[in-house]
Formats: C-alpha cells, structure tokens, sequence
C-alpha cells in the first residue's frame, strides 16, 4: 500500500502564496486582502501575491489557463511553502485538464488550504497524487474581524509534523446562518439514528456542489485511492454543501453511493448546509437515511464543516479517530 504524503510542517517565516484558481476579488473588495495580509503577517509568515488575485469577471480570476499557471507555479515554486486561495467560486473544474499532475506528484508537497470550490483541486490533488490537502479556512476568512477558536486552529494543522498527532474538537456555538452577525446557535454533532459513535479511517471529502461534477471524469479516482491508500485503514468521508435544499442533497448523495463512493467506508460527516432548505415535508434527515440507512457504518451531521461558521481544518488523505457523544464530538487526526 502506498503512503500519503504530507506537506513540510508549516513555520514561522515561511512564505504563504495567494492566488485565485476560481474567484477573484473585485476592486472594492480588496480591503478584505488587506486585512487577511496584516492578520498572517502578525502570525510571522511572508505573504506573495499572484496576478490573479485582484480582478473577478464572468465568476473567474482569468482564463482557465492563467489560473492553472499560477496556481502551479506557486505549487511548484521553492520559495513558497503554503497556497491558500482568497476564497472559492464556481468553475474551478476548468483548470483541471491544464494542470501538470504528474509534474505534481514528482515533487514534494506544499499544504494547500481552503474550502468552497477550492475543495475541487485540493480532492482531485489528493486522489491524483497522494498529496495531503487541507479542507478549511480560506485567506478571506483568516483575516476575519471575528476570530474564532476553532477556525483558528488551522495553523496548529497545518504545523503538525508527518506521524503527528492533532486533535480538534466541535464548537460551542456556530452562526446560525451565513449572514448572522456573530456565532448565536449551541453546536450539536448528532449521529443518524440516535446514540454514540466512534469509527476510524482516512479522510476524503469536500463540497458536494462541486466535487459532483468530477463524477465520470479522470479527476476522481475514488476507488483507485482507497484501494492504493486505504486499504487498511477504511475510508471517513466528510461532506458538505452550499446551495442545496434537502432534495438536491438526497439527489447527490444517491450519486456518491451509486457511483461506489461509500465503498470501503468507515464513517461519514455530513457538515451544516448552507443555503438550506426543506422540500415540503423532506427533510435533511431523511435524505441521510434514504442514502444510508442500510449501509453498515455510522453517519454523524451537524459537523463544524463547510459554509456555516465556524469550521474544522480537515486534511484529505491523514487517518482520522472520529468521536461523537451527547451532542459533542473530536476528530484527532494523524499524519500517517
């Protein structure tokens, strides 16, 4: 069985590479780069920014060839040690075909974080070459005028050493929408079903919006990945979701579990959707158990995950220790 491969523990002094694979920031957002540049300059890393970052037309930075360039350019650059995007979009999917995957998996690794339509590189990346990726905060949030432990945490992730251990917790409270203006709702993990669960395995996963369309194509290798990289250890997914109503999730998930996805599967975590809804009188419940409730492993929802502040760092391909009790629950992570 092959071995994830992990970035270079993430230090002081390092340099921190911005560009825009999907979105950019239009002008009159630029104050928001500002405020996250000052926020990683404070932590003690160096900031460098790339030509993509500072215009958005038609939903993208530029074309799908300039924003695969840069985007690997600062992948493969020696003198930049972190890539965190200023936030997601909607076509990041384009730049697929243009990225040298190979040129990728050839040389050592460099954490990439974020989450949103990032999670569309970071899950193909992962499944492509081996590389661990880091499904989290995106620069824009870094800078955020409300900081929050448990954001916070994904420099302590991105730190960690190959074979070290870190641990997160669920939070206390979470925005109880998007545009809340400040953490106002208790956190509760629940598991589908009801009781306690506890299971382990190598985690894989993203937004659901997006990593969808990659279904059918060369760019997700599920089954690959987890017979070369988890054949041990089982896989733990975690997803979550950005527009979607109760139906469009069941709609989705139905096509993971079609397409062999939650073959080889430990575990799920299904984050707080955003933009949620009901549809009449179905509910996100009973999309879970349509999908699973006849599938033998333990699904647990209401994960500090994804589009609802605030939210875990979880890292694609390090073997997880999930628990969840009472409404609580931990993710001890280990880089292995």
């Amino acid at each position: 069985m092959s071995r994830i491969q992990y970035p270079a523990p993430l230090r002081a002094g390092d340099t921190i590479g911005v560009t825009a694979p999907s979105s950019g920031v239009e002008p009159h957002l630029h104050d928001v780069l500002a405020r996250s540049k000052a926020k990683v300059e404070r932590l003690g890393f160096q900031v460098v920014y790339g030509d993509t970052v500072w215009q958005n037309g038609k939903c993208v930075s530029a074309s799908a060839a300039r924003r695969a360039a840069e985007l690997q350019q600062f992948l493969l650059h020696a003198g930049t040690q972190a890539v965190i995007p200023p936030w997601g979009g909607e076509f990041l999917m384009d730049i697929l075909p243009l990225i040298d995957w190979a040129s990728l998996r050839a040389r050592p690794p460099k954490w990439l974080l974020g989450y949103s339509d990032l999670s569309t590189f970071m899950f193909a990346c992962t499944l492509l070459t081996g590389h661990a990726t880091a499904h989290g905060p995106n620069y824009a949030d870094i800078g955020s005028d409300q900081p929050d432990a448990t954001a916070d945490r994904w420099l302590d992730v991105l730190a960690t050493p190959a074979l070290g251990t870190v641990r997160q917790r669920a939070s206390a409270v979470h925005r109880s929408s998007w545009s809340a203006p400040a953490a106002d709702a208790p956190t509760r993990w629940e598991t589908l079903g009801g009781g306690e669960a506890a299971f382990r395995g190598r985690l894989i996963g993203g937004c659901m919006d997006t990593i969808s369309v990659l279904i059918g194509t060369p760019y997700a290798p599920v089954e690959t990945f987890a017979r070369t990289y988890a054949q041990d250890e089982g896989l733990v997914w975690y997803l979550e979701s950005c527009e979607m109503n109760a139906a469009d999730l069941y709609r989705h998930l139905w096509q993971f579990r079609a397409n062999g996805w939650f073959e080889r599967t430990n575990g799920v975590l299904i984050g707080r959707p955003a933009g949620y809804s009901a549809v009449k009188d179905f509910e996100l419940a009973d999309a879970l158990r349509h999908v699973y409730g006849d599938l033998p492993f333990p699904v647990v929802h209401g994960v500090d995950v994804g589009h609802v502040p605030p939210q875990l760092t979880l890292v694609n391909g390090a073997v997880a220790v999930v628990r969840c009790a009472d409404g609580q629950g931990e993710i001890a992570m280990t880089f292995a």
